[in-house]
């Protein structure tokens, strides 16, 4: 750590830093930045704040949360002290320092540097990340505690092992003579009055060899891995990467056409999670996984459907997602999840109350999901050349290792990075346990060239399939969007892999025709896109269904039903399961029904019917399903969020900068009264230099009193400080403080 002019206080010590370093502050914890602070006082005021000290130790890795412990059990250190009593090597302990004092945490010189007076508060024995000393020392004028426990009996130095292990305080029942009684003796233990004894911080590190932690905390634990070439892990990964492209497609087409409905609560129904789940031929998490990226990517949002009712509908976005390349498509999605908060792992799991999560509801995202995210996928990214994680114990050493780089982390943090791993599969951005090229380049912040290392790993699309007697069309590879549209009118998908099989049946021609095609449209449809000629089976298939199309005509009135084939009505009259149509014949040619046409025509489809819709001038109605849109948000372009970032950032530092100016101009008089934010600022800086300072309080029966007081903590409007009139802690209100003013030592 370089050495640098000594500060009094935290205040002073951001005030010299330059504009580069403080915006670095800012960036690295942003509560600091919203309000913008008024200056520099009011900055290192909210810096110690507990609830910003808490968010700021969660970016700790083991080393520095051991730095920043020693600082705190022990009390102000020197850069080399730290050195010989952490753990770890000494330029590891000089980088960790360095970034404690970059968030704020610390502040000094390499000759003695100090942690922020409420970071205590988060070293309590057996807190995430602690090495279990407490925050007490031996009296003053004792010998060094390793001197005092090298003359200590072995049965003594035993005891007191124990006792460290079990978090550092026990009950004493010993007297003179016994082992805890010795202990006593020699100050290796300090009782309190409630009949315990507490282990000081200077006897555990004598204890521990001299160090915080008995075991080094510079050495992350390895990741467990196995062998794969780059060039398997990018096939593998491109082709999941083409399947979650055309999936969720095919979901949002569908949804177009016939969307869900939102939830009273928001978010997807269970009934529709599984439709989906059946439509795309998928597990429902993954379903919920492309559900949910979808939404994030702007594609999918919800909006009012044909009925009145709140649907989720693809966006106006997806109009223009779909004309994109594969390439592009996944690239939009792929950074969609990269920086979703949102957990669709949780999907289909209970929560406290038992009740079942569903996708797209509001409550399931978590701040750390993104971060953990991106972490793990880091990580995989620094596996040696050809090395991905083992299967089985891959994942479980991952999670070892994400737990050391963030051990303050809360969350079920296995879960989370188990889900990322599995996510990343699903969605092409890993494969076999490791990562891919592109996601490399998306990792990086390069969207452009992972869209362009990925487009040569994908199939070429095809205009054309191979039409077998058994009335299957095989598409030797993914077919042109436009010719999978027209295909899926006509035929069912049978079955999905290397080559897709569609199935014609009488259902699906049926069903082109209820949309609108001819049998012409159909035959010349089939003709133009098969390499192969087209089949007898399935020209006369085509010819059948069209010839029986529309023979039986449905109208309103309250339904009718009217065909030139007497004998045709005749049998549907009289079909066994018919009597629910409530069908009566009041014509030769015509019957009619108590049913509606949109309950009576899928029930005579069922009975194996093929009514058409007559439209009232005699015509055939053809009924085409009305298409849905949702609005959607703009896509942020690469690098958009960060430059506006760093503008805040830029704007703040310059506000702070303005306000010390301000601050050092102001003229200042005895009687000038505070405002709230500088005395909160100057209480914080004499809390953290350890300072006593003159005040003027008025209590709660407005009677004005001034007092000498040493501040202890600043945080939720109170001030905790040592008050020299009553010799005791007291709190104070801060609004009820109307001055503040240094003391000087010896007054």
């Amino acid at each position: 750590m370089a050495t640098s002019t000594p500060h009094r206080t935290l205040a002073d010590q951001l005030r010299a830093w330059p504009d580069e370093r403080l915006a670095r502050l800012l960036t690295a914890r942003p509560d600091l930045a919203s309000p913008a602070p008024q200056d520099t006082g009011q900055l290192a005021s909210r810096a110690g704040v507990r609830s910003s000290l808490l968010a700021a130790t969660e970016q700790l890795d083991r080393t520095e949360l051991a730095v920043l412990e020693a600082l705190v059990v022990l009390g102000p250190q020197s850069a080399a002290a730290l050195r010989d009593v952490v753990h770890a090597a000494p330029e590891r302990v000089d980088a960790a320092l360095e970034r404690l004092l970059d968030l704020a945490l610390a502040w000094g010189d390499s000759d003695q540097v100090r942690a922020l007076s409420a970071v205590g508060d988060g070293f309590a024995p057996g807190s995430p990340g602690s090495s279990g000393l407490r925050a007490a020392v031996s009296p003053d004028g004792l010998p060094p505690a390793a001197e005092r426990l090298a003359e200590a009996s072995p049965e003594a130095v035993t005891l007191l092992r124990h006792l460290d292990e079990h978090g550092g305080e026990g009950t004493s029942a010993g007297g003179e003579g016994t082992p805890a009684g010795e202990l006593i003796a020699r100050r290796l233990v300090l009782p309190r009055e409630n009949g315990t004894v507490v282990l000081p911080a200077d006897v555990a590190v004598a204890l521990r060899g001299g160090h915080t932690t008995a075991d080094a905390v510079d050495e992350p634990p390895a990741v467990i891995t196995a062998e794969r070439t780059a060039e398997l892990v990018d096939r593998a990964a491109a082709g999941a990467a083409f399947e979650a492209v055309r999936r969720t497609s095919l979901l949002l087409e569908t949804w177009g056409s016939q969307p869900p409905n939102v939830l009273r609560a928001g978010g997807l129904g269970v009934r529709d999670l599984k439709a989906a789940a059946t439509l795309l031929q998928v597990a429902e998490s993954e379903a919920a996984l492309l559900i949910e990226v979808a939404s994030r990517a702007g594609l999918l949002g919800p909006t009012t459907g044909p009925t009145g009712d709140q649907v989720w509908a693809p966006t106006d976005g997806f109009d223009r997602w779909e004309r994109l390349s594969v390439a592009e498509q996944w690239r939009a999605l792929a950074r969609a999840w990269l920086e979703s908060p949102r957990l669709p792992g949780l999907v289909g799991t209970k929560d406290r109350a038992g009740k079942t999560w569903n996708a797209l509801v509001p409550e399931l995202a978590s701040r750390y999901a993104a971060e953990t995210r991106r972490m793990t996928l880091e990580l995989m990214g620094e596996l040696p050349e050809g090395q991905v994680l083992a299967s089985g114990t891959g994942v479980p050493s991952l999670v070892s290792r994400l737990a050391w780089l963030r051990p303050r982390r809360p969350g079920p943090r296995a879960d989370l990075a188990g889900w990322a791993v599995s996510e990343s599969a699903h969605l092409g951005v890993t494969a076999l346990g490791g990562l891919s090229s592109p996601a490399r380049a998306l990792l990086a912040g390069d969207s452009e060239r992972a869209a362009t290392l990925l487009e040569p790993l994908l199939p070429a699309p095809v205009d054309q399939v191979l039409l077998q007697a058994d009335l299957t069309a095989v598409a030797p590879g993914p077919l042109e969007p436009s010719v999978a549209r027209r295909l899926h009118d006509v035929a069912d998908v049978e079955s999905r892999g290397g080559a897709t099989v569609h199935r014609f049946t009488q259902a699906s021609v049926r069903r082109a025709l209820d949309a609108g095609w001819t049998a012409a449209e159909v035959h010349d449809f089939v003709g133009s896109v098969s390499r192969t000629p087209v089949p007898q089976a399935l020209a006369y298939l085509v010819d059948d269904v069209a010839r029986t199309h529309g023979s039986i005509k449905v109208g309103h009135a309250e339904s009718f039903v009217r065909a030139d084939d007497e004998a045709a009505l005749a049998g549907l009259l009289h079909h066994p399961r018919a009597s629910s149509l409530e069908l009566r014949r009041i014509a030769p040619t015509v019957l009619v029904s108590t049913l509606p046409p949109e309950l009576l025509l899928p029930r005579l489809r069922e009975l194996g019917a093929a009514p058409v819709v007559e439209s009232p001038d005699g015509t055939m109605h053809v009924t085409r399903p009305e298409v849905v849109r949702a609005r959607g948000r703009r896509p942020v372009a690469d690098g958009a969020e960060r430059a506006r970032q760093s503008a805040q950032v830029g704007a703040v530092v310059a506000a702070v900068r303005a306000g010390d100016r301000a601050t050092a101009s102001r003229p200042t008089t005895a009687s000038a009264r505070l405002t709230p934010a500088e005395t909160l600022a100057r209480l914080s800086e004499a809390a953290e230099a350890g300072l006593s300072v003159w005040i003027g309080y008025v209590d709660n029966h407005g009677t004005a009193s001034e007092r000498i007081v040493e501040p202890r903590r600043v945080d939720g409007g109170q001030l905790t400080a040592y008050d020299h009139r009553s010799e005791d802690l007291r709190g104070f209100a801060i609004h009820r403080i109307t001055a503040v003013r240094p003391v000087r030592p010896g007054s």
